[in-house]
């Protein structure tokens, strides 16, 4: 569904496994610092999130990488480490005159998607956004579509106690 019709950081805390279940688990978030001015507010709401929910902030490890490629490597680094229930990649990449944005954006998300389908110690869950313009990544990082940060938390957290 397109942003536009829903607030990212909209969710329902009754959903989520209860707060005894994450206490003790820990999470990795890899963070691009290429639109830092976007990229450290989706890390703050992907933080915050976490520890609002129950996770210890001793629990939670923080990485920067130079921009949105390196994220990557850099999950496939904390995914083979095998300390983390999840890992988080956040970046942002906003399109610019040559197709440089089309090859970042589509080498991280292969990559972060072969890493899911690959690697089967932990899911790494992508909160890159990759918009037209600086304005709609404002909006994507605590605007009026919410904080992806937010949302990539709350994913990290269901997608690490699926029970089945």
């Amino acid at each position: 569904m397109a942003t536009i019709y829903q607030n990212l950081s909209t969710y329902d805390p009754n959903a989520m496994p209860p707060k005894t279940n994450v206490q003790l688990q820990k999470y990795a978030i890899a963070v691009a610092d290429w639109n830092a001015e976007i990229t450290h507010v989706l890390l703050r709401g992907a933080y915050d999130t976490l520890v609002n929910q129950g996770v210890y902030p001793e629990n939670l490890t923080v990485i920067h990488v130079p921009g949105a490629f390196e994220l990557t490597y850099a999950a496939k680094t904390l995914v083979n480490s095998k300390r983390f229930e999840a890992v988080i990649v956040l970046g942002c990449v906003i399109q610019g005159d040559t197709p440089h944005f089309d090859y970042v954006c589509q080498g991280v998300t292969y990559g972060i998607a072969k890493l899911n389908a690959k690697i089967d110690v932990c899911p790494v869950i992508f909160g890159v956004l990759t918009t037209n313009t600086l304005q709609q990544a404002l909006d994507r990082a605590d605007g009026i579509h919410g904080n992806k940060g937010t949302e990539a938390a709350v994913t990290a957290i269901k997608m690490a106690n699926i029970v089945w």
